[in-house]
């Protein structure tokens, strides 16, 4: 199983294992090139994996302990796969004979997987290196995702043979011709708009896209795209935004929707008197590849079937680094003015990122990456595997405190590995979409209750004590030049360090 994946490129196995997964564990230390990496949390284990794939393109492996134990997992699974992010899940389940006796631990592991997707339960060890190549072309042939082996504890005792069935990473589907012509023939036409979905909008793809709109006077917009290398020279894709009113609104002109890499833009909750989706009802839907499409070929077949020219981006003025009160715009400007090259930024701030999405185009040019699914506790785990994937590149978690809590294990990781990340914990103490919610749902004063439900002040979480507790060095910000200060020193020191930001 492990030689497989090593074989195919696969060399980290992020792990939260138990007594059915022992033998697995021993195994990787008889395979030379498997790093193994323990996490606290099983949630945090398939972020990481996310994570992974997100900064080197090459697939993880994730090690869970029966079924309750992947269920803790499942959150992030589902962000990959709604960020179409392959992971490859090793799953331990009770021994062939010792299921019928229903042992405390037992649950019906293979309902489990097919939750998370693609899955198999593997009966023989003779099986298991031919089970592991077809998990690893189904996690990684589009459309991409996570993929699952249900593997009973007496599969792992037997020796498996000596040959290996030999598999290569996936693909993504090529574009079609045909259609290709067929939607530069509609984004000339007046109301036209290319809507660019899939896993990654890369600088060439937003240069692409930005030549595909001025050779056609098509609008063009970005939909829920997980990963994109935005900043300085990096032309800036208007994302659909997050709310129904605001998303209709913005696309209430477009007569032709080209869709790439994604299904039509809906909205991420059904509200009374709101339609599911954000395009007009009369709107043509043009589908020019789904999530399986191979987005980057397609944008560049469109520039060649159009002649379209690639227009060099023009500088955007740098913010200074901010003195004075720390709040949601000052803290993204510092963020932005101190950032490092090359660095990736995984943004899971959701309000508090206000400041920062509003600077970003300014900064130099970087990565970020966010979960898609809606799942909150996405961010810390992202930052993990990112990190894992990029020795000596600094990984930037701005991060949310509410959703930090869901996987604050996080941590632990980051100090045994000794990742370079620097954790911006924006800390306003409170669940603030939730109460932006409770006002779109007309209530304008909230009861104690609910009131209570929104709040994390009491008792209010310090987490430079938390980080400390888990091996991560933390400072306390409580202005703008403090923060500028903390987050200078973190960014120039190896290692992992928290920034509690007072927001």
């Amino acid at each position: 199983m492990f030689k497989t994946a090593l074989a195919a490129g696969i060399d980290t196995c992020f792990a939260n294992p138990g007594t059915t997964e022992m033998a697995m564990v021993a195994t990787l230390d008889r395979v030379d090139g498997m790093r193994a990496v323990l996490t606290m949390f099983e949630g945090v284990a398939s972020g990481a994996a996310d994570g992974f794939w997100r900064a080197s393109g090459r697939p993880a492996l994730g090690m869970f302990h029966l079924g309750p134990g992947f269920a803790n997992a499942l959150a992030n699974n589902h962000n990959a796969r709604r960020g179409l992010s392959p992971i490859i899940n090793l799953v331990g389940d009770q021994t062939t004979w010792h299921l019928p006796a229903d042992a405390p631990l037992s649950s019906d592991t293979q309902k489990v997987a097919t939750w998370a997707g693609w899955h198999r339960y593997v009966t023989s060890p003779n099986d298991i290196s031919a089970d592991t190549a077809a998990a690893i072309c189904a996690a990684t042939t589009g459309p991409r995702g996570p993929a699952t082996l249900v593997i009973p504890a007496d599969v792992t005792w037997e020796q498996a043979p000596d040959d290996i069935t030999s598999v290569a990473i996936g693909t993504l589907a090529a574009p079609d011709p045909d259609k290709i012509g067929a939607a530069a023939n509609l984004l000339h036409q007046p109301g036209a708009a290319l809507i660019v979905g899939g896993s990654w909008l890369t600088a060439e793809m937003a240069h692409d896209a930005t030549a595909i709109a001025a050779a056609t006077g098509c609008k063009v917009f970005s939909y829920r795209v997980p990963n994109a290398e935005i900043g300085q020279g990096i032309p800036h894709i208007a994302d659909i935004p997050y709310f129904p009113e605001q998303a209709t609104q913005v696309l209430a002109s477009v007569e032709t929707a080209v869709l790439l890499g994604t299904p039509e833009p809906i909205t991420f909750f059904g509200y009374p008197d709101v339609p599911s989706e954000t395009l007009p009802p009369g709107a043509r839907r043009f589908d020019l590849g789904g999530p399986a499409a191979d987005t980057a070929k397609a944008l560049v077949a469109l520039v060649e079937h159009l002649g379209a020219q690639r227009h060099a981006t023009g500088p955007v003025e740098c913010p200074e680094m901010p003195t004075g009160a720390l709040d949601v715009g000052s803290l993204g400007a510092a963020v932005v003015a101190g950032l490092p090259d090359d660095a990736i930024v995984v943004q899971e701030g959701i309000t508090s990122a206000a400041g920062l999405r509003s600077y970003s185009v300014a900064a130099p040019p970087h990565r970020t990456f966010s979960p898609t699914g809606g799942a909150i506790g996405g961010g810390l785990p992202l930052a993990v595997g990112a990190a894992c994937a990029s020795p000596g590149r600094r990984i930037v978690s701005f991060q949310a405190d509410g959703s930090s809590m869901y996987t604050i294990q996080s941590l632990w990781t980051m100090a045994r590995e000794q990742l370079d990340v620097t954790v911006v914990l924006c800390n306003n103490q409170r669940y603030a979409i939730l109460e932006v919610e409770l006002l779109r749902a007309g209530i304008e004063v909230p009861g104690p209750k609910a009131a209570s439900l929104t709040s994390l002040a009491d008792p209010a979480l310090d987490f430079t004590s938390i980080a400390a507790g888990m091996g991560v060095p933390s400072t306390r910000a409580t202005t703008a030049d403090a923060f500028a200060a903390a987050y200078s020193r973190a960014n120039s020191e190896p290692g992992p360090h928290l920034i509690e930001a007072m927001l």
